[in-house]
């Protein structure tokens, strides 16, 4: 039996899947709705559990968003980072995300002896 390449060894799949432009008709017309011109997005879902597909710049697939992962090319270029598509459909999870992600990044600046933030130490 050979595997998909979308799948991990427990057989779920790794993450969102690019859908064509003929799956997502089928789905609109099962759930009767306007499928002709083609929307720009559509939501499925609640809460955790909402997902959105986009219709990408070419119109030629439907990239599957969620607020964790998205299927598009810029997201797996971002290495895990936030896409536009995550920024623009998930914008709450996108401030929970920087708010509880906690950088061990220091802020930016030298606090100087005198406890004042500087630039660094300067040789008078």
């Amino acid at each position: 039996m050979q595997k998909s390449v979308a799948t991990t060894v427990k057989g779920h799949p790794c993450g969102p899947i690019t859908q064509s432009k003929e799956a997502v008709k089928a789905l609109l017309t099962w759930r009767g709705r306007a499928c002709d011109p083609l929307p720009e997005f559509v939501e499925m879902g609640k809460g955790e559990d909402r997902v959105v597909l986009v219709l990408s710049n070419k119109k030629d697939v439907y990239y599957t968003t969620t607020a964790r992962a998205c299927s598009c090319p810029g997201y797996a270029f971002s290495h895990g980072s936030p896409c536009k598509h995550q920024r623009k459909y998930f914008p709450l999870a996108m401030q929970e995300t920087r708010e509880v992600s906690g950088s061990i990044k220091p802020e930016a600046g030298w606090i100087g002896p005198d406890g004042q933030k500087t630039n660094g130490p300067v040789e008078a």
